[in-house]
């Protein structure tokens, strides 16, 4: 089973069909849309709910843990939110697919901690969906790694990566992030602070590409500081990425599939030039 998305991300792999994925919505256009790309790309046969009733008894009816859930902001029986902030509350990791987008709308949307949101104005917005629900499905196989002296941080990174179903490992300063990539050599991803009272960021990154590559590890560099050319100094000193505090949501989750992205495809070159 083969895919590569929109964005760039590849997925070679097992069928995803034991998933159980819940679709509310109720425009018989994009079900059926949704419902024969999904079993196209990943045999996924997806529940159909075209109400919040629908959806309700979709719930109860079953034991099985639902997956995931692809929904509409406003559905029949649930015309002010209703059936989205049901899924919230009930821990349902949700991908809200909508044709009602503002600032306010965006704001809202995260501020429930859903996984993505994907806009249905143009015509790839079905092929965009398939990919937000591919990289859910398969992000459990990436091990990410947090390192800040910052509890605070440490939590809202790991939350945030956690919601979009990655294995994540926090550090509290670089001699712990060292130790954990010799003991977790499955970590593909570092994100780190610069600012850090033993090693930082850059140091860290350094005492790391002397012995590991980009083709094992990628590097992101973050700061909040104002000094615009700490990103070329991170990048000189051996990072791929750098972002600057406070992210932006969107921004964030799209460098760190990219990232991850770039390292599968150094990995799939590698293992066909192995062969």
């Amino acid at each position: 089973m083969g895919f590569i998305g929109i964005s760039g991300m590849q997925y070679s792999g097992a069928s995803l069909s034991h998933h159980r994925i819940i679709v509310a919505e109720d425009s018989n256009v994009f079900t059926s849309m949704i419902s024969k790309r999904l079993k196209e790309l990943f045999d996924i046969d997806v529940e159909i709910c075209r109400s919040f009733e629908e959806l309700e008894l979709a719930y109860d009816k079953s034991s099985e843990k639902i997956t995931l859930a692809i929904s509409n902001i406003n559905l029949p029986g649930a015309e002010n939110g209703e059936a989205l902030n049901y899924l919230v509350d009930l821990s349902i990791p949700t991908i809200v697919f909508t044709g009602t987008f503002q600032q306010t709308t965006r704001d809202q949307l995260l501020s429930k901690e859903i996984v993505d949101y994907i806009l249905k104005d143009n015509i790839f917005a079905v092929d965009m969906l398939a990919e937000s629900v591919c990289r859910f499905l398969t992000n459990h196989n990436h091990h990410v790694l947090i390192v800040d002296d910052s509890a605070t941080a440490r939590a809202l990174l790991s939350t945030r990566l956690k919601r979009y179903n990655f294995r994540v490992s926090v550090a509290e300063n670089g001699a712990a992030a060292l130790a954990l990539l010799k003991a977790n050599p499955d970590i593909g991803l570092m994100i780190t602070d610069y600012n850090m009272p033993d090693i930082d960021g850059f140091e860290l990154t350094r005492r790391i590409r002397s012995s590991v590559g980009s083709h094992q590890l990628r590097i992101i560099g973050i700061s909040s500081s104002t000094d615009r050319l700490l990103s070329a100094r991170f990048l000189k000193a051996g990072g791929n990425d750098f972002i600057m505090r406070p992210f932006i949501d969107e921004e964030f989750n799209c460098r760190v599939n990219q990232n991850l992205d770039t390292l599968a495809q150094i990995r799939s070159a590698q293992f066909k030039m192995a062969g």
